[in-house]
């Protein structure tokens, strides 16, 4: 089964944006393995909507998507959902028809929104990989929504008081946002990876073969244990 690990190596990363999951789809990809970051896939189907008002790459889905209180968020939130939803499901349509094409996916902070049929679809093809980030490193990935935001679905959870500013209720309202979807990565992943235990695996980019085999030997040693293969069971 692909929640092994088994030969046909098929790999989805799931988290909070800024957790990692774009530097190991890199480092994975880099000792030769296909990668695909859902980001660019999304972006490409926005490209339209990105073109009319001058935006392009990354950070330009996050412009073009604005500050969760501005008044196009709510239709433009649901048109990045929906451009998800359909490139998370051409890429498993993809995978379904080649059960021996491997892959690692960098999938964004809100894959856990797509649905159920999409998200049992990923289950069944992939092994998925949460990376969790600790309190302290939740505070950093706040920072730098606020200085380099990336698209981000509050899904009802930006709640503004009054008198703050936008940026003091991201500040407030984001650790929520995390609380919130921890469960659900959990719930959806076959194995959790600490961020912080990850650290000492990144290395440099020279030694990226030998970092993204200490990776997958953790994500091993996790689905083991949590299967009970590793006590005999």
């Amino acid at each position: 089964m692909t929640s092994q690990l088994s030969p046909v190596l098929r790999i989805a990363l799931v988290g909070m944006s800024g957790s990692g999951k774009t530097f190991w789809a890199k480092r994975l990809a880099a000792s030769g393995r296909q990668s695909i970051t859902c980001d660019d896939r999304i972006e490409e189907r926005l490209s339209s909507h990105l073109a009319a008002d001058g935006y392009s790459g990354i950070n330009g889905v996050a412009a073009w998507m604005g500050w969760p209180d501005s008044a196009t968020y709510a239709q433009r939130e649901a048109d990045y959902l929906a451009a998800e939803i359909a490139a998370l499901d051409e890429l498993l349509t993809e995978l379904e028809r080649d059960p021996r094409r491997e892959l690692v996916l960098d999938t964004t902070g809100s894959v856990i929104y797509t649905g159920n049929n999409i998200l049992m679809r990923l289950r069944r093809q992939m092994t998925i990989v949460y990376l969790a980030a600790s309190a302290e490193e939740q505070q950093l990935l706040i920072k730098r929504y606020l200085t380099d935001p990336k698209p981000v679905l509050w899904r009802g959870a930006f709640q503004p008081k009054n008198g703050e500013s936008s940026h003091q209720t991201v500040a407030r309202c984001y650790p929520a946002l995390v609380a919130a979807r921890r469960q659900s990565y959990e719930a959806l992943a076959h194995c959790t990876l600490p961020v912080a235990d990850l650290h000492a695996l990144s290395g440099t980019p020279e030694r990226a073969s030998s970092g993204a085999e200490a990776f997958l030997k953790k994500v091993r040693a996790q689905i083991e244990k949590k299967s009970g293969r590793a006590s005999g069971l």
